[in-house]
């Protein structure tokens, strides 16, 4: 293998380290190499020395000759990345991007331990915008990271130099920051994966607070499986972070047609760049190829949300977490950064009581708004700037970079930024997708679905989107069926087969998915049932066992925990009961039937095939 033209993807370099083509040594050798190939390009703050990073190298070849197998238990062996410098990754400093303010941590973050236990090489720690405070990139004193794509135009902030590195191939993935879409907007700017995960599910135990109660250590990544692994391995609560918190509720992925929100017309803002709104409108449309139905949505309370956050006391969270260096280093400050952080002593302890009743009334909409959705897709952000441009008009402009971004972490939701093709002018646009809480594994497989349909040749060149700018192409490889997020403890699923109203998309499923029900698959019973139409609001189908002239009948298994199905077995009316439901390949399943004697009189649908087609007659 020709380490010149080496993609650092995942698949790419786990698989030459099973075939034996490639060590960890020559990939330290080849990242060394495009670094200083870069030049000044301002993306990093602080690196490994080399020596350091040829020894790690080295550590791992020797234990993988001593034990063939670990490559199975280190999910992330060999792979290289890069931190964000508001996260600690001792013997590096923690700047934040302000040398004032730099000090050498006694112990890494729980994250960057978590990855380097799993086998991953630290490069180094990347600049952002200071205390990670802003959406464009161009707040550091290290300079502005420069964007692959044209460095005349925004890598995005605050984690622009995590984004940068990523894209550029220089590592495999890099660890960001998002309080307001930092970890989203780069991605966007630099054709790379952006993922958010659920308020907590990341420890932020060292990690340079910018506002402690809304953080998120987020991911960026070249494909949506690679970034899921590094979730994979980093996710799970740490008893020194506060804020961390378990898996529950997982959702693992969409049913086959999903139901997605995008924002109404009046709320569709591109900042006058038609380039951006038709790749939007692409987006939508390669997400219905995928199998969703588009709904347009009213984002008004979403925006209200988004708002908050520098509008009222949040940003005195942000001074909270700064003040005792910002009163005696406030010159070090950069002069835009100190604006926005002083400008939190403004608010009262009534002001902050005030506005987290309003945020309270907003989440209460928001979940009314989004309840009968599956998810929510929104422009990554509404346009990309160059940087004269913000630098002319800072705080405007980088106020409408974060319109789709600023609500999702206040409203406890989870997000993941995904590469959505170019504008006219040849730089790159992305799309995010954004949902409930610990629905970060349907977000990833969705989204990787998307990326690979996004990634099919493009127009008459037949040119297929790239990895970040890297010019390699996307790996043909499924998402990893390594096991999801772990469940809450001592949280058994039970499976349930649902043939009518409950089925995804109907008129009863926001209460099965309300339940804290998980949509498994679509499937069929064995041919040996009829169905039939019971009368009712909503109307319900029965399910009935025949001896002979049995059919099948369309189907979807879902899963509840205990909790759920004990509610939901509360709500069956009879003649309906819970039975046994044997599916087409032989399993038995517990699922919705009806009580025979129940039969007579009611029509027999069964040549239809089931209660979709049923319902589709009107």
């Amino acid at each position: 293998m020709t380490a010149s033209r080496l993609s650092l993807d995942f698949a790419t370099l786990i698989g030459a380290y099973r075939s034996g083509a490639l060590r960890p040594g020559a990939v330290v050798d080849e990242v060394l190499r495009r670094i200083a190939a870069a030049g000044s390009d301002a993306v990093w703050i602080a690196r490994t020395p080399e020596a350091g990073l040829r020894a790690r190298a080295a550590e791992l070849e020797r234990r993988l000759e001593a034990d063939p197998a670990l490559l199975e238990r280190l999910p992330l062996y060999g792979i290289p990345f890069g931190v964000k410098d508001n996260i600690d990754a001792p013997p590096l400093a923690t700047t934040a991007a302000c040398p004032e303010f730099a000090y050498t941590p006694g112990a890494p973050a729980a994250v960057v331990q978590r990855l380097a236990d799993a086998g991953a090489i630290l490069v180094g720690k990347t600049n952002l915008d200071q205390f990670a405070t802003g959406l464009a990139g161009v707040r550091s004193p290290y300079g502005v990271a420069r964007n692959p794509f044209d460095p005349a135009y925004l890598p995005g902030g605050s984690s622009s130099g995590s984004a940068v590195a990523v894209s550029a191939g220089l590592v495999s993935f890099a660890l960001g920051t998002d309080t307001a879409g930092s970890g989203r907007v780069p991605a966007g700017f630099t054709n790379t994966v952006g993922l958010k995960p659920t308020r907590g599910l990341i420890p932020a135990h060292g990690v340079v607070p910018a506002c402690r109660s809304l953080d998120c250590v987020s991911v960026f990544a070249l494909t949506v499986p690679d970034a899921w692994r590094v979730l994979r391995v980093a996710a799970g609560p740490d008893p020194r972070d506060a804020f961390s918190r378990a898996p529950a509720g997982v959702r693992r992925r969409l049913p086959p047609r999903f139901r997605f929100g995008v924002p109404g017309p009046e709320h569709l803002e591109f900042c006058g760049d038609a380039g951006a709104a038709a790749a939007f409108a692409s987006g939508v449309e390669r997400l219905v190829r995928l199998g969703g139905e588009p709904e347009p949505v009213d984002c008004a309370p979403l925006l209200e949300a988004g708002a908050l956050l520098y509008s009222g006391p949040w940003v005195a969270e942000r001074l909270a977490a700064l003040q005792p260096f910002m009163e005696r280093h406030a010159a070090a400050v950069h002069p835009l950064t100190r604006q926005i952080i002083e400008g939190g002593a403004r608010f009262s302890a009534a002001d902050a009581f005030r506005a987290s009743y309003r945020l309270e009334a907003l989440r209460r909409t928001a979940e009314r708004l989004l309840h009968p959705l599956d998810i929510l897709a929104v422009p990554t952000a509404p346009t990309i700037y160059r940087v004269d441009e913000v630098l002319a008009d800072p705080l405007r402009l980088n106020s409408n970079l974060g319109r789709y971004t600023q609500f999702v972490n206040l409203l406890d939701l989870a997000a993941l930024a995904v590469p959505n093709g170019f504008l006219p002018n040849g730089l790159p646009v992305g799309l995010t997708l954004i949902g409930p809480a610990f629905s970060d594994e349907a977000l990833a497989r969705l989204g990787w679905a998307f990326q690979q349909e996004a990634a099919l040749p493009l127009g008459a060149t037949g040119a297929a989107l790239p990895l970040g700018a890297t010019g390699a192409t996307l790996p043909a490889l499924p998402f990893p069926e390594d096991g999801g997020l772990a469940a809450a403890p001592g949280a058994s699923r039970t499976p349930l087969v649902v043939v009518g109203a409950h089925m995804s998309g109907l008129a009863l499923n926001p209460q099965l998915r309300g339940l804290g029900g998980r949509f498994e698959q679509a499937t069929s019973t064995a041919p040996v049932y009829r169905l039939y139409a019971l009368r009712g609001d909503p109307p319900r189908p029965g399910l009935v066992r025949v001896a002979s002239g049995g059919v099948s009948i369309a189907c979807e298994v879902w899963s509840l925990d205990a909790a759920g199905l004990g509610n939901l077995l509360a709500t069956v009316p009879a003649p309906l009961a819970i039975g046994t439901v044997q599916l087409a390949d032989g399993s038995a399943v517990k699922g919705f039937v009806f009580e025979a004697a129940g039969a007579a009189g009611v029509p027999d649908i069964s040549a239809l095939g089931g209660w979709r087609a049923y319902v589709a007659r009107g």
